[in-house]
């Protein structure tokens, strides 16, 4: 009986799927980790939003270059270098708040290693997947992300009590184990690409010359990439501030650790992977079936699930209940990874041969998200504080959700104007 194979693009998307998964774990571990160093050190929430932000400043310079080296040098090899990047730092990231210089150096190093990592998935599923297939495998692997934030979320906070250097390691281990199956199991795709448009990259003088002619100024000027730019940013500003801030809000504002609320802590992410893949099943099911263009359906799952966000999150602040705001925390944060099955796979759609170019442009503003909302949301807490002595007053938290609500409303309508689901980059 002859043994049935697995075809090796599914092994791809596998693998990518568990690449976003051990980067979330480390990216909600430091805070979890950070938070408790921090409050015994007796550090303000201004310097603590600053040293969480840090991580973003790596992140950000990198997009771009990650797209340009994975497009130059083969997205599996530029995923493993930055792979192992990022852990080996990690393993030496140092937790005291009193060494500041090298602590943010570690973070931003860490950053920097997990900026490429994006630029380079979207450039091997470009690749590898062919266009009825690019919304569930693109949700597939990005929905890794919210199975590790909340498989982090569960277990991480339970090591503090071991000393918070355990988070750590256990961090730059998950990243050396995925780096050696990646190195044993992950290949270059063929010559002839499975995709539509996609890039050939069996000869380093085919990807020079792809890189060569890369149409840099049709791409920022291109109001489609600024409709899935304008999504990113709004995307990432909601999870990264919802990310490192509401154990903060659950501690201080509702006064509830995350070890007391058990399992339920790690509802949010569950919703976000549970409707990140229904969202790239029901996609890539409207295409297929014909029932909708690939334009009408980006479009309507964009809409839905950014639209579905902003109400709850501005209905967030005003429900002050641990189990009703970890309902709106969830409906927000699942709302928008039903939405990426709009935005995120986009870059496929516009640009297949430069899908990490464009994702490295688009994850950018992503990242600026990141270090402005973690940033600002400390700079309003701390001004909160200040007026009500305390983190109790729900006046700060109000001005955190509401900021992140209004985003989204602007960043839907901004999608349903401009974008599109055509190819324009030949």
């Amino acid at each position: 009986m002859a043994k049935m194979r697995v075809p090796k693009r599914y092994i791809i998307v596998f693998l990518t799927f568990l690449c976003t998964n051990a980067c979330y774990v480390e990216r909600v571990g430091f805070p979890i980790a950070y938070t408790d160093a921090a409050d015994n050190a007796k550090i303000n929430e201004s310097s603590k939003g600053l040293i969480l932000s840090v991580f973003y400043y790596g992140y950000v310079i990198s997009q771009i270059p990650g797209g340009w080296a994975a497009q130059r040098f083969g997205g599996r090899r530029v995923l493993l270098w930055s792979f192992v990047m990022w852990s080996f730092t990690c393993a030496f990231t140092p937790l005291d708040p009193k060494r500041t210089t090298f602590l943010i150096l570690s973070r931003l190093l860490i950053g920097v290693g997990q900026g490429f990592i994006f630029p380079s998935i979207h450039t091997v599923l470009a690749q590898w997947v062919p266009p009825h297939e690019r919304s569930r495998s693109v949700s597939l692997t990005t929905s890794g992300m919210y199975l590790g934030a909340a498989c982090g979320t569960l277990i991480l906070p339970s090591l503090v009590r071991y000393g918070s250097r355990w988070i750590f390691r256990i961090e730059a281990f998950l990243g050396f184990l995925w780096s050696l199956i990646w190195y044993k199991f992950s290949v270059d795709p063929p010559r002839t690409s499975m995709g539509e448009g996609s890039l050939p990259i069996s000869r380093s003088r085919e990807r020079l010359k792809l890189t060569n002619r890369i149409p840099w100024k049709r791409i920022i000027f291109s109001l489609p990439v600024w409709a899935i730019v304008v999504n990113n940013f709004t995307f990432h500003y909601a999870l990264y501030v919802l990310m490192n801030w509401l154990p903060t809000y659950f501690d201080k504002g509702l006064q509830t650790s995350l070890e007391e609320l058990g399992f339920s802590k790690m509802a949010p992410y569950i919703f976000m992977f549970l409707f990140s893949n229904i969202g790239g099943a029901v996609a890539d099911h409207l295409i297929t079936k014909r029932m909708f263009s690939i334009t009408w359906t980006r479009k309507l799952l964009n809409t839905i699930g950014f639209m579905v966000s902003a109400v709850a999150l501005m209905v967030l602040p005003l429900v002050r209940t641990v189990s009703w705001t970890l309902i709106c925390a969830s409906i927000s944060l699942g709302s928008l990874a039903l939405g990426r099955a709009g935005f995120a796979v986009n870059h496929m759609d516009v640009a297949p041969k430069y899908a990490g170019i464009v994702m490295g442009v688009s994850n950018t503003a992503g990242t600026v998200a990141g270090i402005v909302g973690v940033w600002l949301t400390g700079l309003m807490l701390e001004s909160s504080k200040k007026e009500s002595e305390d983190l109790t007053s729900f006046e700060g938290w109000k001005m955190v959700f509401l900021v992140q609500g209004f985003l989204c409303i602007i960043s839907s309508v901004v999608y349903l104007a401009f974008s599109t689901g055509e190819r324009i980059f030949e």
